[in-house]
């Protein structure tokens, strides 16, 4: 052997018998964990302890439709019913449910299983297609809601978990981060929905209407979409907007909205031009598009003008403008606040009936 590959063995061979300093003993200082090897463990504790806190709460959601089961050729027969399944998850001890609205609208009935195996016939609350939420209810002992967060504290890059029923596998959990926040996707009536998260944590088809929750376990989102044949995009409806949509459908069934034509963005606004134009918020609605003919264009809105009031209110999100956007809007001539520039503008609007 060489004389410098052999001093190398001995030398290595001297580290493994001689103890380690302070008298300790050199295997249970090998059996330490490394550095990676604990972050690895606080991330399997963060996704351990999110979906722990959640999966009571969340419930697989068996569909049943009048609209008839297709035959062969292609044609269905009336009054045969079809199945379908989604998800929901408890926000509230007295049984009500967040799901989609493309998961029961039309529904003839819904059937609701628990984790815990109990099973529960659920009725249609409301649904709001424009936003794919809806709201159905149960009724049973021992209900455990989620924790409903705040989206509007949602970071890009921080860890999310998706909870759901995929192909009918109960209480599947992935795990991602979100990808982008305010994003747009377009609902089934054609409306955009606004401020939407999206995240790598992976979906499938029965995933919809489950919770998408942050490390602490609190729901931001209410999982809705996957484009295909993509990976790893999938999109989740923002907990703020769903949690006033909810109110909403619990209280009337349904909502009634005024609309402007304007589809829109959060952005945060210069601290210089907030203090020197005296700005009630730091973040305003970017106009990013006018529908034709729509109050907005009337009202001689532009693409580029940031939003920042409605009626002599501040508008901070989309969030905010939602809910100023009620029915007692409709109709109704209010004063729209814009960024043009460096200056700011008073527009007359008035909303119409969505």
């Amino acid at each position: 052997m060489r004389p410098l590959l052999r001093s190398v063995v001995e030398d290595h061979r001297a580290r493994r018998v001689d103890p380690a300093p302070g008298g300790e003993d050199p295997s249970a200082a090998a059996s330490a964990p490394s550095a990676d090897e604990e972050i690895l463990d606080a991330y399997s504790r963060a996704v351990i302890g999110a979906a722990e806190a959640v999966i009571p709460s969340v419930l697989s959601l068996e569909v049943r439709s009048t609209a008839g089961r297709a035959r062969s050729g292609g044609r269905r027969a009336p009054g045969e019913e079809r199945a379908g399944t989604g998800s929901g998850f408890l926000f509230t001890p007295d049984g009500f449910i967040l799901t989609n609205s493309h998961v029961v609208h039309g529904a003839a009935g819904v059937g609701a299983t628990l984790a815990d195996g109990r099973r529960f016939e659920a009725d249609l609350v409301g649904d709001d297609p424009a936003t794919d939420l809806a709201v159905v209810r149960i009724s049973a002992p021992g209900l455990r809601p989620a924790t409903l967060g705040d989206s509007q504290a949602l970071r890009v890059g921080q860890l999310v978990v998706a909870i759901g029923n995929p192909y009918g596998f109960q209480c599947t959990v992935t795990a991602g981060v979100a990808s982008a926040l305010g994003r747009t996707l377009r609902s089934r009536t054609g409306r955009l929905i606004d401020n939407v998260i999206q995240t790598d944590a992976a979906l499938n088809p029965g995933n919809s209407g489950g919770p998408l929750v942050n490390s602490r376990g609190e729901v931001v989102g209410v999982n809705t979409a996957m484009i295909l044949p993509a990976s790893g995009i999938c999109f989740a409806i923002a907990i703020n907007t769903a949690r006033f949509v909810a109110a909403r459908l619990i209280r009337d069934g349904r909502i009634r909205r005024a609309y402007l034509g304007v589809a829109g963005q959060d952005v945060p606004l210069p601290r210089r031009v907030v203090r020197a134009l005296g700005l009630a918020a730091e973040t305003g609605v970017l106009v990013l598009s006018l529908e034709t003919d729509s109050p907005a264009r009337r009202a001689g809105l532009r693409e580029g003008d940031v939003l920042v009031g409605f009626d002599d209110r501040p508008i901070g999100s989309i969030d905010q403008l939602h809910r100023l956007l009620t029915e007692t809007r409709v109709g109704v001539a209010a004063r729209l606040a814009v960024l043009r520039g460096s200056r700011t503008i008073d527009l007359q609007i008035i909303p119409k009936e969505s």
